[in-house]
């Protein structure tokens, strides 16, 4: 694990910026799962800092151009959160923001997970865990030998990584040494089934993907001013022969103390009033 680059003045802006996309992305969430009555509000939340500092603050991205051929590329391994990405891709003109307005209605191309034939800006589609990183480092291996330069990124939830697919993943794509491959493992220490390692111990996390042959790292996962520089050296660092973690430590349904202290709200829905009272508390958090 190398030392975090210092986050220089002119970035202060920037990182304020990324903060308010991660907020907006929490409050679209709760509107999109109040549209479909049932989502993953804190599978979602636990990854809004990632998402917004990868959009908007490391990853090579066109603003109307989501099939532009050297963009990074993103896989969302837990896609069953993509309720938090979609605004993302609206807010880059991807799409019309207004398609969300039908988000989960019939003949409406957004669901509650991902669709790369139906929505721009997805390039994989995701939610049956475990496959992703398999997908990423296909898609690195493409970039390599097409001479392209984009950098792919998999979020990865940790629950996932209980998924043997992964490991595999894990082993070609440092045998291969895939510099231009970053994953990233949300680390919120929760499941659809409880506690991670609970259900199936994943630690020593760090030690493992090392032992795999990959370059690790560890940060906060909701602060910003840690997760940009870290992030954006694995993207500059074109030179590197392997690939690269990052387990990011996160809270599940960060951003409302409830659904941070009750694993349950891995998949729920807001009644009138909560969804009032949820929103305010997120907008108090600023």
């Amino acid at each position: 694990m190398t030392a975090q680059t210092p986050v220089a003045p002119a970035d202060r802006e920037l990182i304020e910026h990324i903060e308010e996309r991660a907020l907006f992305a929490r409050l679209e969430t709760v509107r999109l799962i109040s549209i479909a009555k049932t989502g993953h509000y804190a599978s979602g939340f636990s990854c809004a800092e990632i998402l917004a500092t990868l959009y908007y603050g490391v990853m090579r991205l066109r603003r109307g151009e989501p099939d532009w051929p050297d963009r990074d590329r993103f896989l969302f391994g837990k896609g069953h959160a993509a309720a938090t990405l979609y605004p993302l891709l609206a807010d880059w003109g991807f799409f019309d923001a207004a398609e969300l307005d039908e988000y989960t209605r019939l003949g409406n191309a957004f669901g509650d997970h991902p669709d790369m034939t139906r929505i721009p800006g997805i390039d994989f589609s995701s939610g049956s865990l475990g496959h992703a990183l398999s997908a990423g480092t296909g898609m690195a291996m493409g970039g390599r030998l097409q001479g392209r330069p984009y950098t792919t990124f998999v979020l990865l939830g940790d629950g996932e990584l209980h998924e043997g697919q992964v490991w595999e993943a894990a082993l070609g794509a440092a045998h291969h040494r895939l510099g231009r491959l970053v994953a990233i493992v949300d680390r919120n220490d929760h499941s659809l089934d409880g506690r991670i390692d609970g259900v199936t111990g994943i630690e020593p996390l760090l030690e493992k993907w090392r032992a795999f042959g990959w370059q690790t790292h560890e940060v906060d996962g909701h602060d910003v001013s840690a997760l940009l520089p870290l992030l954006r050296s694995l993207a500059e660092d074109t030179g590197r022969d392997r690939p690269a973690v990052v387990v990011a430590n996160t809270v599940k349904g960060k951003g409302i103390s409830y659904m941070e202290s009750e694993f349950g709200w891995h998949l729920g829905w807001l009644a009138e009033r909560d969804e009032a009272n949820a929103l305010a508390e997120l907008r108090g958090a600023r």
